[in-house]
């Protein structure tokens, strides 16, 4: 699931996260660690320009601070960038914080990466906004080398270039995951060449098996034949009955008929599934999830 509390856009934030902070993060890392949720994930922007601000919010914690605090408190659950702006920074900037989180959290992260679309933001850190693309590309590639298990990592590209500059400490993990954002053609393309995951970014569920049955086509022809981790964003939900309004949009019911509408993504190749609970405290959100966790979840194994 993605964290609360730590984005606040208006397309989906909860009026009790305006007063939320760090122990509220804390608690539901904990809980989703209890539980057993398979990733914790935090979104990422440097600075909102004022014409969004009424759409985005301004609330965007730092992902790597974020996944670094709540790494220190929980055990076994992944700490997912989904997705991280890797192209606003140098790779071996990003090379340094990322390998040090996977370090320190014994080799729990997985490295969400995706193009950005805020152009403030590229012009202010004197990135090409126009060519965020190729950019992501080769950073992707950098990232590789600089994230594996050499200490010297070695790169030699159009906009980076680098050699015999050691950085330890090295990932825990002798690969760390990249999954890949986005539902454009570029974005998809780039999952399937690049990516050892893709992440689509709120696509409807109908449109989501021909976009995978060409994610893995685009794969087969590039001659990659590691698996790909595909993933989806469901609806928002509720576990039970409500008693109050919770939207139109919103998946509610017995746990059994949640796991029945959830097991249509399986079939269609989903491999992982991000849930968000619509709730109106902390507490309730807690609760949702270790409703989820109890109830539904055991049913999504068959």
């Amino acid at each position: 699931m993605q964290l609360p509390v730590q984005s606040q856009s208006s397309l989906y934030v909860e009026p009790w996260e305006a007063e939320a902070g760090p122990q509220d993060l804390v608690e539901i890392a904990r809980t989703a660690d209890r539980t057993g949720f398979a990733y914790l994930a935090t979104c990422d922007h440097v600075a909102i320009p004022r014409r969004l601000a009424d759409a985005m919010g301004t609330v965007w914690y730092d992902p790597v601070a974020t996944l670094a605090h709540l790494a220190a408190v929980t055990e076994n659950v992944r700490l997912l960038s989904h997705v991280a702006i890797v192209g606003l920074r140098h790779p071996l900037l990003s090379a340094k914080q990322y390998a040090t989180l996977d370090h320190l959290s014994g080799g729990r992260l997985i490295l969400g990466v995706g193009a950005g679309h805020v152009q403030e933001e590229f012009e202010a850190l004197g990135v090409d906004f126009g060519r965020r693309g190729p950019i992501l590309d080769e950073t992707i590639d950098a990232l590789r080398a600089a994230l594996g298990p050499e200490e010297y990592p070695e790169h030699h590209g159009r906009h980076f270039d680098f050699r015999d500059l050691a950085q330890r400490p090295r990932p825990a993990q002798p690969r760390v995951p990249v999954w890949v954002g986005g539902s454009s053609p570029a974005a998809l393309r780039r999952a399937a060449t690049r990516g050892d995951g893709w992440l689509p970014q709120g696509d409807p569920r109908d449109a989501l098996p021909a976009r995978i049955a060409r994610l893995r086509r685009l794969r087969e022809e590039a001659g990659i034949e590691e698996p790909v981790t595909v993933g989806a964003i469901t609806e928002v939900l509720y576990v039970g009955e409500p008693a109050h309004p919770v939207g139109r949009r919103t998946l509610s019911g017995k746990p059994a008929a949640l796991a029945e509408s959830l097991r249509e993504y399986a079939a269609m190749g989903v491999d992982q599934i991000q849930v968000r609970f619509r709730s109106r405290s902390r507490t309730e959100l807690t609760d949702q999830m270790a409703a989820f966790a109890t109830n539904v979840a055991p049913h999504l194994d068959h």
